[in-house]
């Protein structure tokens, strides 16, 4: 099953969208994402069958303009993003001389900003290129209500739907941030979210063990920029949402991100944003690429090949330089 929001205000309209995410109907069984995950026992079979009869052509449905959409989850009340892909910090540690995390130590976690999600199509804006604007692609997952103490196992059983996330970073900031040790503020701003979510299930054989098998892909302008690979990921959502509710509850609507995507043989494959790329520019002796300047364009789309599963992440950077 497929879900999409259409844009509405606030926490729009919950939509019902087929497998090839050309049709969708208004949501009968909730008003909203947020409405359904929080009664998501009572209401998913009632969305499935909404998803069936469009599938079989029974629904009243319309063609979906991907424009009219919104983040799937437009706002929530917490987003939890990780460091799960050690490749990342290991290119990192290599270029920059910290030291790396080791297989046995616990996710890296951090509390974002969850109070909105901008959409797919949405212009981004900065204030200034000097924040060294920067695209993270992640893979994402929503959950219904988590008990505190639950098992990396049992954790999977919480997982409702799966998204792809543009964690937007400002790398100026985030040195000095992590050295205070309170988290981030100005080196996150809000992040993006894919127009579509899927249930574990669509993914059919690339779900597996808590993780998503398939390339995240990433195009910089219309150039690629990088395709790393979602199995490679060290901890998986399972081991995440474990992490995250070891001293808590998690509310239904939660989104834990496996931060960016990334794989050890990175030079070939590319990366899933332009830090990693300044530390393999680094390493290789190369001059480092640049940070995103005002005009340019990102897309991020999971599959193989010429596939999006869950719709293009397709935006506009905008920087509003006032020095």
């Amino acid at each position: 099953m497929k879900l999409a929001t259409l844009r509405s205000g606030g926490d729009g309209r919950l939509l019902v969208v087929s497998r090839n995410l050309q049709r969708a109907a208004i949501a009968e069984a909730a008003p909203t994402l947020q409405a359904a995950l929080d009664d998501w026992e009572r209401v998913e079979p009632a969305l499935r069958a909404e998803a069936d009869r469009i599938e079989n052509g029974t629904a009243e449905s319309f063609a979906v303009e991907p424009e009219a959409l919104d983040a799937v989850l437009p706002r929530g009340f917490q987003f939890l993003d990780a460091s799960a892909f050690l490749a990342h910090n290991h290119i990192l540690s290599d270029a920059w001389g910290f030291e790396k995390r080791g297989e046995r130590e616990p996710p890296l976690m951090y509390q974002g900003i969850s109070h909105r999600y901008f959409g797919p199509r949405e212009t981004i804006r900065f204030p200034r290129a000097a924040h060294d604007v920067d695209f993270e692609a992640e893979i994402g997952v929503i959950t219904d209500a988590v008990a505190q103490g639950v098992s990396a196992k049992a954790a999977l059983a919480h997982v409702r739907l799966i998204i792809v996330i543009n964690d937007w970073s400002l790398r100026a900031f985030g040195p000095a941030e992590m050295k205070g040790g309170f988290g981030f503020i100005h080196a996150k701003p809000p992040s993006s979210m894919s127009a579509f979510a899927a249930t574990p299930d669509e993914l059919g054989d690339a779900w597996r063990d808590g993780r998503v098998h398939l390339p995240l892909r990433v195009w910089r302008g219309d150039a690629s920029f990088g395709h790393p690979h979602g199995s490679a990921m060290h901890f998986g959502f399972g081991e995440l949402i474990a992490h995250a509710a070891a001293t808590r509850d998690l509310c239904a609507g939660t989104v834990i991100g496996s931060g960016t995507v990334a794989n050890h043989d990175a030079e070939e494959v590319g990366s899933g944003c332009i830090a990693e790329r300044r530390a393999l520019d680094a390493l290789a002796g190369r001059s480092a690429t640049a940070y995103l300047r005002d005009g340019e364009r990102v897309r991020l789309a999971l599959g193989e090949g010429g596939e999006a599963l869950l719709g293009t992440l397709d935006q506009i950077v905008r920087i509003r330089d006032n020095d």
